[in-house]
This record gives structure tokens, C-alpha cells and sequence, in this order.
């Protein structure tokens, strides 16, 4: 299964794409960043996303989307533009009628790190441990880009399931082959 992972912005958004078996073999396709011009309007921010995205649908044919929900922090006008970046990323998808999975930030860091509290360098460092990288993806946005797409591989409907989720990271992180 191809998983695209995206990590939500106006101004930045991660991606990444991970292939993930059902024997609990997981590996980075790509990842990297859509930027967008801080000074332009948000409608044409907004179309650049989306014509970001669809260039990687095309690219890579993922068989789903995984997008991480909003956090709701104290600023409420944060809130509202993410939700339209996340639009436009869910158009995009629904366009090229590939399925959409929705996970929240809290998710996605355990899934990957342990704890839904970890730091942005506690999840690039897991997500390069998982994928067996030399260097964790950079910048930050992409590495929570992969992040997202391995949460739907552990957690989701991806081949690993709910259940195996942490015991499958741990093994991995021990350098151990997981139990079948």
C-alpha cells in the first residue's frame, strides 16, 4: 500500500509517501515541503497547495491519503486557515478519487514517537529509526508529512492495524524483526 502523508499549512506543507506491507516492511518513497508565497492572497495559496498536491498524487498514485487533523491551540484564526489548507488538500484527493484518512496530532506522535506529546525532533528522530534513513527527513514539516503517513500504516486501515502499532515501532527501534 502507498500512503501519502501530509502534514497541513498555508505556508508549509510536509508530505511524505511510504509503501507499507502487511509483513510490517515499511519504506520512504519521497517526502519534502509545498511552499507557498507568504504575501499572496489566500485563495492563490490555497491553489498552489492543491496544485502542489495533485502533483504528487500524479507522481506517486497513493492508494490513500492520510491528513492531519487541525489543533485547536489558542488562536482561532489559525484554526480557520489551517482548515482551509486542509480543503484544499481533501479536494485534491477527492478529484483523484483516492481514499482520505483523517488523523489527529495527538495520534500521529504516538503512533510513530509513543506519546501524543513528543517534540518535533522526537518524531524526526523515529521516523528516521523507522524507515532506517541516515538523517531524519528535513525540514521538520516533511518529516511530520512521513509521520502521518506511517500513522496511517500502524494505526489505520494500513496493513499493521491498531494492535501492532507500538509493539511493531518498538521492535523496529531495537533493531528486532517483528514476531508474526
Amino acid at each position: 500500500m502507498i500512503v501519502l502523508g501530509i502534514d497541513p499549512g498555508t505556508a508549509v506543507t510536509g508530505y511524505g509517501v511510504v509503501a507499507c506491507a502487511g509483513d510490517g516492511a515499511v519504506s520512504l518513497r519521497e517526502c519534502g515541503v509545498i511552499r507557498t508565497q507568504p504575501s499572496a492572497p489566500l485563495p492563490e495559496r490555497l491553489r498552489d497547495l492543491h496544485d502542489g498536491i495533485v502533483e504528487v498524487i500524479a507522481r506517486q498514485r497513493p492508494d490513500v491519503v492520510a491528513v492531519e487533523g487541525v489543533f485547536f491551540g489558542k488562536n482561532a484564526r489559525s484554526a480557520v486557515v489551517l482548515g482551509h489548507a486542509r480543503g484544499a488538500i481533501l479536494l485534491a484527493a477527492a478529484l483523484h478519487q483516492v481514499e482520505v484518512a483523517e488523523y489527529p496530532p495527538a495520534e500521529v506522535k504516538s503512533a510513530v514517537v509513543g506519546t501524543g506529546q513528543a517534540s518535533k525532533e522526537q518524531v524526526g528522530f523515529m521516523v528516521q529509526k523507522l524507515l532506517k534513513l541516515k538523517d531524519p527527513p528535513r525540514p521538520a514539516d516533511a518529516a511530520d508529512g512521513v509521520a502521518v503517513a506511517l500513522c496511517h500504516c500502524f494505526r489505520g486501515r494500513g496493513p499493521l492495524g491498531k494492535a501492532e502499532s507500538l509493539r511493531f515501532s518498538i521492535e523496529l527501534l531495537n533493531k528486532r524483526k517483528p514476531r508474526p
